[in-house]
């Protein structure tokens, strides 16, 4: 029973047709020339082109290019947050891709490991957020109500006395918020802030869908994109294009990997440490760690200063410990775990990857630094292999 109803399963449905789908031509091997065609004979072939030095040839092929670009920047500053979107799950799935090809070298089937990298991914990064989130509450709401201590303990502080003495201050104080509270358009600002960080999340939720759907397809399709971005190159240069893409590909890919590895390293010292010492918040502030160690050369300094201004609540001794070593942690991480981590990612000189740095966030923000040594260094490498080649040339 269970064979004849698998067989009709398989058999398809009575008037169903194949679907339809796009095809690129097939690629020629061994330079056969003559075995070009002009396309689909349906649509006849091709006349003679125009020269490239008639004026109509000309005038039109120069509006039209200027048409393209005020069409292109149209398009890029109205759909930006997309765009940002797009770079991002492109991102994720050029760091899932290695982890995809070591799984298709041990015989698992491409789309299996796609599952299966990306069903790991998101079951850590829940599971990370299922532990997190929950002490993360409990420490703001911690931080929340010894506010009005840490206040109160300010204003009966002897410095605050004698400035108050001198320049009025809590008078002063007293009267601002007078106005504040009096004033219609700041309380209505309260709320239309209230409103707008309601809208910010949302956005931020929609958008994390988005990049999640983005990712598994790019992931999915990225040999198929290769080979089409390959077939846009002349036929002589396709070898040395695919070459270098690959290399490229490969080197964020690992870079992506070796980042995320070197900043779950960097929190996890950081917390022992704050855990030894008694640092307060210890949890949220390994968060924060892990995070800004994905920004290159200056996310450990940017954790390191946060980490200390809260040990100095327990005494500038605690904050010189975690001091010394932190900063000894980042030189060995500097010496020692990046340089293995990272031997097979991507080499920016320093000079170059500080600049690259600085101008991927004034662009696009902590994504714009995250990006911005892969795309230095991939940069390089096509001025080394293109440009300089060509150059050396003539």
């Amino acid at each position: 029973m269970f064979a004849v109803l698998a067989r009709r399963l398989r058999q398809p449905l009575p008037g169903a047709q194949p679907r339809l789908r796009f095809e690129m031509p097939p690629e020629l091997d061994g330079g056969d020339d003559s075995a070009l065609d002009d396309g689909d004979a349906r649509f006849g072939s091709p006349g003679p082109r125009m020269s490239a030095q008639h004026p109509l040839y000309l005038g039109f092929m120069g509006t039209a290019g200027v048409g393209a670009a005020l069409l292109l920047f149209y398009i890029g500053t109205h759909t930006a947050q997309l765009l940002l979107w797009i770079v991002t799950a492109l991102f994720i799935a050029l760091g899932l891709d290695p982890v995809v090809r070591w799984l298709e070298t041990r015989k698992v089937p491409r789309p299996a490991g796609i599952l299966l990298a990306v069903g790991v991914l998101a079951v850590g990064v829940a599971s990370f957020f299922a532990t997190l989130i929950p002490t993360i509450v409990e420490q703001v709401t911690e931080i929340v109500g010894q506010a009005p201590t840490w206040i109160r303990d300010f204003l009966d502080s002897e410095f605050f006395r004698t400035l108050d003495n001198q320049f009025g201050v809590r008078d002063r104080i007293s009267q601002e918020l007078d106005k504040f509270v009096k004033n219609p358009d700041a309380m209505g600002g309260i709320f239309g802030g209230v409103v707008g960080f309601g809208s910010t999340v949302a956005n931020s939720l929609f958008g994390a869908l988005i990049v999640l759907v983005l990712s598994l397809y790019f992931l999915g399709a990225l040999p198929a994109m290769k080979k089409w971005a390959y077939r846009l190159a002349p036929r002589s240069r396709r070898p040395r294009v695919e070459a270098l893409s690959e290399e490229i590909t490969r080197s964020v890919g690992n870079y992506v990997i070796g980042q995320a590895c070197v900043a779950l390293l960097n929190a996890l010292f950081a917390f022992i440490v704050m855990s030894i010492l008694g640092v307060p918040f210890s949890v949220l502030l390994a968060f924060v760690v892990a995070l800004l160690a994905f920004i290159p050369l200056v996310g450990g300094m940017i954790a390191a200063v946060v980490v200390i201004l809260v040990a100095l609540t327990l005494g500038w001794q605690t904050a010189v410990v975690y001091a010394i070593c932190y900063f000894a942690y980042l030189q060995f991480e500097a010496y020692f775990i990046s340089p293995r981590i990272m031997q097979r990612a991507v080499a920016v000189p320093g000079a170059v990857a500080v600049i690259s740095v600085i101008a991927g966030g004034s662009l696009l923000g902590v994504l714009g630094a995250l990006i911005a040594i892969p795309t230095a260094a991939a940069t390089m490498l096509l001025i080394k292999e293109v440009f300089i080649v060509r150059q050396d040339r003539h």
